[in-house]
């Protein structure tokens, strides 16, 4: 990559400097990430420039990790990559696309005999860890299941409980509180969060007092998550509680509907696992206890949740720098409650990030659901069509 500048910057002795321009801008459709990085500031830099700029922009990224670099010429060297493959490829990926990198090459370790000696006056003693990491999630959110901690706004057409005309609102995060790093015999991750979500549901219908977007139905969710990844595995193992609110307008415009109270919240362990099959395929599956329902509305005890998740034919877009991908994915329920009925949600859309594979993300989408409703609702059946747009990881 080094001889291609200095070639280019040759170039323009003998054509002129518009052309040498044409054919920078020309690489510059190649490289991604260093669009924003003027040529003239690393083309001629050294081992030990390179080896800082990239140990930075890595830090800026994924500092989280702890990820080591070093330099010789036109190869790159990273050690102490996460155990986890999605997470590891993004990582060598947003490297590969720098400027003057010609190889990337990952190794177990790195020899940092003067560097420790240095820190060992320097630094003082550190947590084995890390406190509120913010790029990366060990567990990537389950983008099809009803109940994933989100935010999102969609509009449904055809739900036999609260309206043809419906829009769904989610507001949704999981918080990392901290992370320890190259954990048990496989070397991986483990992460414990806190998670938080609510879904509300409005009917867009006119009424006879002037109503017009009617809150139906809340709920809300309250968990801790304990994640745990390595290689192309992922797990999640979850104690959560979910409660459940119908709107007050809902209630106003039909005084008679309750003839007595009922209060549909649980609480509910689960385990998720997950495996990613590929760069652009992942499966996951995973069980649940509920462990306590309220007497008014009991939700027995088990239930299974299953799903996939594809992502291809992926694209740098150069100009916003940003990272596009089509998606599809579908989300399969069984509650024992219901019968074990299957209870089914698919989506397919499009994806914006900054980093392929992993950190925060844009998402449109067109969404079908042929399950159970929400809520009081949730053991009648519905379905129905949605376009909605979602953010988060």
């Amino acid at each position: 990559m080094r001889c291609v500048l200095i070639s280019l910057a040759c170039s323009s002795l003998f054509f002129g400097k518009g052309f040498a321009e044409e054919e920078m801008l020309a690489l510059g459709e190649v490289l991604s990430r260093s669009d924003s990085i003027p040529y003239e500031s690393v083309e001629d830099a050294t081992d030990h420039y390179m080896e800082g700029y990239i140990q930075a922009l890595i830090d800026m990224h994924y500092y989280e990790f702890n990820v080591r670099v070093r330099v010789d010429g036109c190869t790159v060297y990273l050690a102490c990559l996460p155990k986890n493959d999605l997470i590891r490829n993004s990582i060598i990926a947003f490297v590969e696309d720098l400027p003057n990198v010609g190889e990337v090459i990952e190794v177990a370790s790195i020899d940092d005999a003067p560097l420790a000696r240095e820190e060992s006056y320097m630094v003082k003693p550190q947590v084995s860890g890390t406190w509120f990491p913010q790029q990366t999630m060990l567990f990537q959110p389950l983008l099809a299941a009803p109940r994933q901690p989100m935010y999102y706004a969609e509009y449904r057409m055809g739900d036999n409980i609260f309206g043809t005309r419906t829009v769904g609102i989610a507001l949704g995060d999981e918080f990392p509180v901290f992370r320890w790093n190259d954990v048990f015999s496989v070397h991986g991750d483990l992460q414990i969060g806190i998670m938080a979500g609510i879904w509300s549901v409005f009917n867009m219908k006119t009424f006879p007092n002037g109503e017009f977007s009617e809150l139906a139905n809340t709920d809300y969710l309250l968990g801790i998550p304990l994640s745990y990844a390595f290689d192309a595995w992922s797990f999640r193992f979850m104690l959560y509680h979910v409660s459940s609110h119908l709107g007050d307008e809902f209630l106003v415009n039909r005084p008679n509907f309750l003839p007595e109270r009922v209060n549909p919240s649980f609480e509910a362990i689960e385990l998720m696992n997950s495996y990613q099959v590929n760069t652009s395929f992942r499966v996951y599956f995973g069980p649940g206890v509920v462990i306590h329902s309220d007497d008014s509305f009991s939700m027995q005890t088990l239930y299974v949740q299953y799903g996939a998740e594809l992502r291809m034919l992926g694209k740098k877009h150069h100009y916003h720098k940003l990272y596009g991908t089509p998606f599809f994915a579908m989300n399969l329920q069984n509650w024992q409650v219901n019968g074990w009925n299957l209870d089914a949600t698919y989506m397919a859309g499009y994806e914006w990030s900054k980093l392929q594979g992993v950190g925060r993300k844009l998402r449109l989408y067109a969404k079908y659901r042929d399950g159970y409703g929400e809520g009081q609702f949730f053991k009648l059946k519905t379905s129905f069509f949605a376009l909605g747009f979602s953010w988060g990881f």
